[in-house]
This record gives structure tokens, sequence and C-alpha cells, in this order.
């Protein structure tokens, strides 16, 4: 039966997935696969299949068994942030769970499993769900990174301005009472332009390129 199937396999099962996911990435960018995660999915569906046969009998009510399949969509919500995080796009989030559908048929049939047609309807059906909560956990998570890189770039925004602001008006009267001849060209006031100039240009080549990252960051982009 499948549960069984799934609890006694699941090592391999992960590893056939983690093997799957490999061969998306290039060698240099594979990130680290949220294996546990789908340690807890796999026992999750084993669970909510021996739940749905003995419900069968009546021994469950349809009560136990929803609590089973929310557990498998809170468990797929974090693995879609957590995806976020480790640097998958929403198609290798999606490509993660359909693994978990090819790992389990390609093995049953190596195996000679006798899962039956119903179970395996049960185990797409929770892939499915699984999927819904990962994709939506993904795109949650993706729009509050956005949201609080905005946040970021508008304050850094602010702190240019400002400090740009009160250089450009140091160099300005500066520059205005030599000018008028108040003072001369090798005095403190000379000296303050000339400073204030460099800190321009300091301040040009330190936070420009930052903001300029932070604002491609902050650009949505379909992935």
């Amino acid at each position: 039966m499948l549960s069984d199937f799934l609890t006694f396999h699941r090592l391999e099962i992960i590893a056939r997935c983690r093997q799957m996911s490999a061969e998306r990435f290039a060698p240099s960018v594979t990130p680290v696969a949220a294996e546990h995660d789908t340690t807890l999915f796999l026992l999750q569906i084993a669970d909510l299949v021996r739940l749905e046969q003995r419900a069968s009998n009546g021994a469950v009510s349809e009560a136990e068994l929803q609590i089973c399949r929310n557990e498998i969509v809170c468990i797929a919500t974090k693995h879609g942030a957590e995806l976020l995080r480790i640097g998958y796009t929403i198609d290798q989030v999606v490509r993660d769970y359909g693994d978990v559908c090819q790992a389990v048929t390609e093995l049953a049939v190596e195996r000679g499993a006798e899962i039956s047609t119903n179970e395996f309807r049960l185990l797409n059906r929770c892939l499915d769900d699984a999927i819904a909560g990962a994709v939506t956990s993904f795109g949650s998570a993706r729009q509050k990174m956005t949201n609080e890189l905005a946040d970021n770039l508008h304050a850094r925004l602010e702190a240019f301005t400002e400090e740009h602001r009160r250089l450009v008006n140091i160099a300005i009267h500066s520059f205005s009472a030599i000018k008028i001849g108040t003072v001369g060209l090798s005095g403190a006031t000379a000296t303050l332009l000339t400073h204030s100039l460099d800190e321009l240009c300091v301040l040009a080549e330190q936070s420009l390129p930052e903001l300029h990252l932070l604002s491609e960051a902050t650009t949505v982009t379909a992935r």
C-alpha cells in the first residue's frame, strides 16, 4: 500500500528528488535542497493515506482528515517561502513537487509495488494542494521581500538626497564668499569648498551603485 511504501522508501524518494532538482541548475549555482520539508511531506501523505483508508470504514471522521490535509498545505506553504530564500524560481517550486510524484511512480514500478489507482489519485490530490500552498507562499514571500527592498531604497534615497543637499549648500556658500572677495583662495573657506566637492564625488561613487542595485531588485519580473 502507498502509505507503507512512502514510509519505507522515503530516503530513496528524497534522493531521487534531489537529483532531479540538481539537474535543473548549473553545477555552480545549485541551491541547497529543502530536504527536511520533503521528508515531512512524504510522512504526512503516508498518514493521510492511512486516515483515508480508515475513514472509508468509518473509523476516522472528516474533521480528522481535514486537519491532516491542512497540515500538508501548511508544510508546503513554509516550503515555498524557504525555496524562494535559497534561490528557486516559481517554476522550480512547482517542479519540486512534481519530482515527488515522478520519483514515487518510477520507484513503485521498479519495485513492483502494489499501489491502487485510488492511492495514486490521493497522492496527486495532495501534490495539487501542496503546490497551491507553496506557490501562494512563494508569491507572498516574494512580494514581502520586494516591499522591504523598496522601503530600504526609499530610506537610502532620502539619506542620499539630504547629504547631497547639505554638501551642495556648503559648496555654494563657500564659493559665494570667495567670489565676492571677502575671503581668499588659500584660506579655510576655500579648503571647505574643496572638501565639500570631494565629499560629493565620494557620495556619488559610493551611494549611486548601491541605489541602482536596490532599484533593480525592487523591479518585479516574471520568474
